[in-house]
């Protein structure tokens, strides 16, 4: 009998894994272009996963897990990976993305108080951000992206509240959920 989570999408959502200390790598040889490259074949694996697993019917409660553990972990790490690059257009952004991982960090226990469990949610805020953050880093190799970094730091703040009036309005929902509103309806 065939594994219904060894399919295409939830490999995906695991290469980000996977290879994602090759970006590391990358970063600390300070071998850019490579980076730049390696960053835009993984990033696009978060784009990629969720559409194949849609096209394909491969959607799997495992492969939701998979992809939020892979999005929070490239995420974090694409943080660490702008401050190590271009730390000129993150320094200045520094009280933002301190209250971006304190939001962060309380979306995670607001879910573990009322749902048991922390859980990332993928509303259309943070999947936009997700895109965003993408063309950031791709951005970073050729402009000054400091306001693109505030930017998206806000736009993250308000993704997250929204995810945790989510989360105190109506508990355990799909981690897929594209809203508040949607759920208001």
């Amino acid at each position: 009998m065939k594994n219904k989570n060894v399919n295409a999408a939830n490999a995906l959502s695991a290469s980000r894994l996977i290879f994602l200390p090759v970006l590391f790598l990358f970063v600390f040889l300070d071998m850019r272009i490579s980076f730049l490259i390696g960053y835009i074949l993984l990033g696009s694996t978060d784009f990629f996963d969720g559409k194949v697993a849609r096209k394909f019917n491969q959607v799997t409660e495992l492969g939701k897990s998979l992809d939020s553990i892979a999005d929070l972990v490239f995420y974090l790490s694409t943080a660490f990976f702008l401050y190590r690059l271009y730390p000129e257009y993150i320094l200045p952004n520094q009280y933002l993305l301190f209250s971006f991982f304190s939001v962060l960090f309380i979306s995670f226990v607001v879910s573990t108080i009322w749902c048991g469990k922390p859980i990332m949610m993928h509303t259309n805020i943070l999947r936009f951000n997700a895109v965003l953050i993408y063309f950031l880093v791709v951005s970073s190799y050729f402009v000054d992206t400091t306001y693109f970094v505030a930017l998206i730091l806000i736009i993250y703040l308000i993704g997250f509240i929204e995810e945790i009036l989510i989360f105190v309005r109506y508990g355990q929902v799909d981690p897929d959920t594209t809203s508040i509103f949607k759920l208001m309806r």
